[in-house]
């Protein structure tokens, strides 16, 4: 015998009956925005192609400062420049990836990263401010043979609004060996 739950009469016991649906209304919502989790990061360009990094890899993004040139290292570092009384070294992240030096101009920007040793900054073309992604639906594992120099700093591509958006990570550019030595 099955047995069926009468309608409420009382109109305490029908305010509970809603407050009990309004609950697992909204655990069931918190279930799935946990599986939609958006990702935030910095979205700059090199070249023609977009990247982002994690938002928490930028300190600081910056107006090309004046460099001064460091004699005998490699043609990538740009030199280093006094931002509010610290040196910055300064590297051209486009030189680094061997795809030439960044022509300044008034859309360069500098990102600034912090590592062990202190802070550092990447000349970019461009920084195309904060971007917002759905995370996992518009990531996708990146599959393009062409990108050999900056691929052991990616992980993975991003889409919205038809571009594709290389997740770059700064922390993995800081700690390459390749990097690290800009003695020339």
């Amino acid at each position: 015998m099955v047995s069926r739950q009468s309608a409420p009469t009382h109109p305490f016991e029908l305010l509970a009956r809603l407050e009990r649906l309004a609950r697992a209304h909204r655990a069931e919502s918190a279930d799935r925005e946990k599986k939609r989790d958006e990702w935030r990061g910095v979205g700059f360009r090199l070249g023609g192609q977009r990247f982002v990094a994690p938002l928490g890899e930028v300190v600081e993004i910056l107006t090309p400062p004046r460099v001064a040139r460091v004699p005998h290292t490699k043609s990538w570092v740009s030199g280093v420049a006094n931002v509010r009384g610290n040196l910055l070294p300064i590297m051209d992240l486009n030189a680094y990836l061997g795809k030439g030096p960044i022509n300044l101009n008034r859309l360069s920007r500098v990102l600034v990263i912090e590592r062990e040793a202190g802070f550092t900054g990447l000349l970019v073309d461009e920084v195309l401010g904060m971007c917002h992604f759905l995370y996992p639906e518009q990531w996708r594992v990146l599959v393009d043979p062409g990108m050999e120099q900056v691929a052991p700093y990616l992980d993975g591509v991003l889409h919205r609004d038809g571009s594709d958006w290389l997740i770059f990570r700064l922390t993995r550019l800081t700690q390459h060996p390749k990097f690290l030595k800009v003695a020339a």
